[in-house]
This record gives structure tokens, C-alpha cells and sequence, in this order.
């Protein structure tokens, strides 16, 4: 069964982080393969939840592209150089296929033999001269061993086509010569005495006994097969290791972990029909077929607190999204076939992922419970926020009971471990919970950061104005704001890029001016976005 991956939003909050490994758990617990991952870099929040519940951090996830491990390209296609050119030829004929790679015998890759390799090699090449086993030449010639003196066989190809006394009175042989003939007994005992490297039997002709006990002494390979001289002549070429038409130039090749898209581009500029498929040892893996990257297997994953495309891992449009759990209004996410989407009115996602432990009957490790609440008390400020529902209030009761712990204590620790500045940039400030939104073509982003020391930040407000002033032209949005969250206090300070001063005016029906409190201004879902949004759709 493929794995099905499950992550939160690129700028992970404690619910998004929390909810996709709480619900990893309860899936995995009902028969399903799933692993919770992160898209970015957790908070110290998050982190400390982590830690009070001795839970793992989520391994990072860069993206959900298509590669090649996820193409049913033509796994373990390849053949060994030893092989003869014919055991080549007939895997392409057997598999329909028009090119194969060539492997060293421990799995190194060589290089890639093609159909039109094999044609321009025998139209064009030397193919008197052979390098190849005693084995390669049965097998091809469908031949009888007589007398097997060595493994290798290598020489120049002489067919005896002469009148015997002719042959003899004017061709030369040596250890060097692979001779093709028939039942010429005088001049089998000629090649025998010349110990050439080998003989070929054609047409099943017979060898007198005193030759073949001749030919053991000099080592003299001996080979019988039903074919006539005319095919011998033709066919034994194929023989040949298939690592002589193997050419010193470096094809192209792909690994399993090589983007589809990538991989499109470079076949868009050399149009070849087969690759060579390699892994990160160049060894041999397989051969894809150009076609068949329209065989795909995307990756499936399932989404917990965005439904908002540029919230989400790159390639996002080549997987397969199965599920959706939010608690945000609706975003530009679209699939291609249905799916289930579950969108309830509470304050956190976690309290949706309770509610399906719940319904499904699932017991709650203590572990579980524990960072289920803490994303349930991250999203609604201890359930002070306007967006808190009484099902997270329920959720909350049963969760710090299963935890152990006190909710309302533990929820001050948690945001108290995520309100410090200590270690942080100004940028790690503003991309500390970071989201980014998009209404009729207009982009804007949001961070908020939860102190209740905003003296801290005041100092220092015209860097952080700049920092804001950035990154709204290197992306073209229409605000980037930061929002300082005091929940003690009941409000947040706004600091946002001064060509939005417009916009905030507009949306707060007033002159606002940086570094601003704005009283009863905590929850960005209920108090910041939708007042925004209102703005730029009129």
C-alpha cells in the first residue's frame, strides 16, 4: 500500500503541525499507510508541545512533484554486458522496446544499446572479428558443445569456403582465427594442428575422433550446431558480448528522484525515446520509455488546516489529494475528481480530528490527546478567541483529562514558549505563523506573532517595516502585514508595508498608523482576513 502523506499549511502554526500527526495516528490505526510530515520549519510553540509529549518533529517534506519513482517506467530492463548482442536484440523484441541499458555484472551501468545501434553495426561495422564465450555462441547458434577449452572466445571469423586443398594450400591459420566449417574432415585436421582458437560445426557436420582428441591436446574449442554455413556466417556475429557496441560517449540518464517535469523539458531538447535509469551508485534500475510518463502513480496526500494553494507544498497540482481537513473558509484548491472535504465551524482543526476519534470509536493515547489540545489552545487562545466554539470547549475538556494536565496552566506555558524573542531574526518574527491569501488576482500575506512584549518589536519598527516593505514588491502583493498579538491585553499591534497605508485606512474605516493597537483584534481568521478581503473585492 503507497504511503499517503498528511501536512498542514508551509508556515506549520502548533494546530496544523499537531492535527496532521494526530490524524497520521487515528488513519493508521483504521488500515491506512500514513506518515504526518511538515512543509516548513515548526515554532518554538510547536516545538515545546512536542517536547512536554515526548513526540517526534515530522520529517520535512520539500515537495510533492511527480518523479520517476512514481512512473511505471520498465523496472529491472537491463542485461548484462556478457550477454551476447542476440540476448539484447531478443529482450527489446520480448518487451517491444527499441532500446536497452547495458550493465557491468555487479549492476554498474555501461551504457545504453539501441535498435539502430544494432542496424548501423551490422551495415556498417567489422563483423568478422569476435569477442564473446564459449556460452554466447551455443546459445545463439542453438549449437552442441565438443570440446569446450576455454570460456573466452576471441579471434577473427574465417569460413572455409574454398576447395579443401585450396584452403589449405592458401589461407594461413592461427591461434587468432574462429573457423566456420563443415564435415571437410582434412580441413578440420589442418585448423586442429593450427590450434585455432575455435571450430563451428556447421550443418551437424561430423568430427572423427582422433580430431576431437587432437583438438583437447591443442585446446581447441569445438562447437557443433544444425545451421548451414550461409546462416553460421550470418547469425555468430551476434554472439558478440553486447558490451562491444556499447560507445564511449556518456548517455543521458535518470534517477528515480528526477522530476517528471525535468525530465520532460530535457527530452523537449534531445528527443530521445529511451533513458537509461540509474540509482544514486549508478547502477542499473531500468529503462524508461519516453511514453511511459503518462503511466503514473502521483503522490496521494491529504491536507489538515489550508485548503489554500499557496499555502501548500510545491507540486501540490501533480499529487493526488484524497482528503481535506479544515477550518478556514473555502480557498483555491480544486481537484480533478471528488474527495472527501471536511470543513466544520470550530476553532481548530484539532477539534475536527477529536470529533473523528470520536465517530470512528478510536481510543486517545495520552500523547495524542495532549498535542490535540495544544493545537485546539494555540488557535483560540485558550479559548478566548472569538473563533472558539463550545465543540473545542468540549474537545478541550475531555483532551486535559486524557493529558493529564491543566488546561488553562499548560495553555499559558505554551503560549509563553512561543512569545519570546530570544533567538529570532526579524524575519523568523514575521514568517513565524505566515499565511498568504489570493482575492480576484490580488495576493496578500498575514504573519502574526503572539507577545506580550511588544516594547521588543516597537524598538526596532522601522526595520521591520522595511522587511515588510520587501517583501511585498518582491512578490507584488497588495499587503504584507504583521500582526503583534498581546492575549493579555486583547489586541495586536499592526505594522504593515507603507504602500498599503490605503487599504488599511479603508479597512479599519480610519487613518491607521503603524505599530497601531487595535483593541479586540486576536483571531486572524475572524478580525483580520475577512476585513481585508472585503476591501480588495470592492
Amino acid at each position: 500500500m503507497k504511503k499517503t502523506y498528511i501536512f498542514g499549511h508551509r508556515k506549520p502554526d502548533t494546530d496544523s503541525v499537531v492535527s496532521a500527526i494526530a490524524l497520521s495516528y487515528l488513519k493508521n490505526q483504521l488500515g491506512d499507510n500514513t506518515e504526518a510530515r511538515v512543509i516548513g520549519n515548526i515554532n518554538k510553540e510547536t516545538a515545546f508541545a512536542l517536547n512536554f509529549f515526548h513526540v517526534k518533529e515530522p520529517k520535512y517534506l520539500n515537495d510533492v512533484k511527480l518523479q520517476l519513482k512514481d512512473v511505471n517506467y520498465h523496472k529491472g530492463f537491463y542485461i548484462e554486458d556478457t550477454k551476447s548482442i542476440y540476448d539484447g536484440y531478443q529482450e527489446m523484441l520480448h518487451h517491444e522496446l527499441t532500446g536497452i541499458p547495458v550493465c557491468k555484472p555487479n549492476g554498474d551501468f555501461s551504457g545504453l544499446v539501441t535498435l539502430k545501434d544494432l542496424s548501423y553495426n551490422f551495415v556498417n561495422e567489422n563483423t568478422e572479428d569476435l569477442y564473446t564465450s564459449y556460452d554466447n555462441i551455443i546459445r545463439v547458434l542453438k549449437g552442441e558443445e565438443i570440446v569446450r577449452a576455454s570460456e573466452d572466445i576471441i579471434g577473427k571469423l574465417i569460413v572455409a569456403a574454398y576447395r579443401s586443398t585450396t584452403f589449405m594450400s592458401n589461407v594461413e591459420l592461427s591461434r587468432n582465427n574462429i573457423l566456420i566449417v563443415g564435415d571437410r574432415h582434412s580441413v578440420i585436421e589442418y585448423a586442429v594442428n593450427s590450434s585455432v582458437k575455435c571450430i563451428i560445426l556447421s550443418g551437424d557436420s561430423y568430427m572423427k575422433e582422433e580430431h576431437i582428441a587432437l583438438a583437447k591436446k591443442n585446446h581447441v574449442n569445438v562447437i557443433r550446431t544444425p545451421y548451414d554455413t550461409y546462416r553460421v556466417s550470418r547469425l555468430v556475429a551476434l554472439s558478440n558480448y553486447i558490451k562491444t557496441m556499447v560507445k564511449l560517449n556518456n548517455p543521458i540518464k535518470f534517477t528515480e528522484l528526477d522530476y517528471v517535469s525535468d525530465i520532460l523539458d530535457i527530452n523537449h531538447k534531445q528527443k530521445h525515446t529511451n533513458y537509461p535509469v540509474v540509482d544514486k551508485n549508478n547502477r542499473c534500475l531500468g529503462l524508461l520509455k519516453i511514453t511511459d510518463l503518462t503511466d503514473k502513480n502521483p503522490k496521494k496526500v491529504i491536507l489538515v488546516d489550508h485548503n489554500e494553494k499557496l499555502q501548500s507544498v510545491d507540486g501540490l497540482e501533480e499529487a493526488e489529494i484524497l482528503e481535506i481537513f479544515d477550518h478556514h473558509a473555502l480557498g483555491s484548491i480544486t481537484t480533478s475528481t471528488p474527495i472527501n472535504y471536511r470543513n466544520m465551524v470550530v476553532g481548530s482543526t484539532s477539534t475536527i480530528i477529536y470529533t473523528l476519534f470520536k465517530e470512528t470509536k478510536t481510543e486517545i493515547p495520552k500523547e495524542i490527546a495532549g498535542l490535540m489540545l495544544s493545537g485546539i489552545l494555540s488557535d483560540t487562545l485558550i479559548l478566548k478567541s472569538p473563533t472558539a466554539t463550545p465543540k473545542d470547549e468540549k474537545a478541550v475538556e475531555e483532551l486535559s483529562k486524557i493529558a493529564e494536565v491543566d488546561y488553562m496552566q499548560y495553555g499559558l506555558d505554551l503560549m509563553q514558549s512561543g512569545s519570546s524573542l530570544e533567538g529570532l531574526s526579524k524575519e523568523d518574527v514575521l514568517y513565524n505563523d505566515y499565511k498568504i491569501f489570493t482575492v480576484n488576482d490580488k495576493t496578500f500575506s498575514v504573519g502574526q506573532f503572539f507577545t506580550m512584549n511588544f516594547e521588543e518589536i516597537k524598538k526596532d519598527m522601522n526595520d521591520y517595516i522595511e522587511i515588510l516593505n520587501r517583501v511585498a514588491e518582491a512578490n507584488n502583493f497588495s499587503l504584507v502585514a504583521l500582526y503583534v498579538t498581546d492575549i493579555v491585553k486583547d489586541g495586536s499591534y499592526v505594522l504593515y508595508n507603507q504602500k498599503a497605508q490605503n487599504l488599511m485606512d479603508l479597512a479599519y474605516n480610519k487613518e491607521i498608523h503603524e505599530g497601531e493597537f487595535i483593541e479586540g483584534c486576536v483571531s486572524r481568521k475572524k478580525h483580520i482576513v475577512p476585513i481585508i478581503m472585503q476591501i480588495i473585492e470592492s
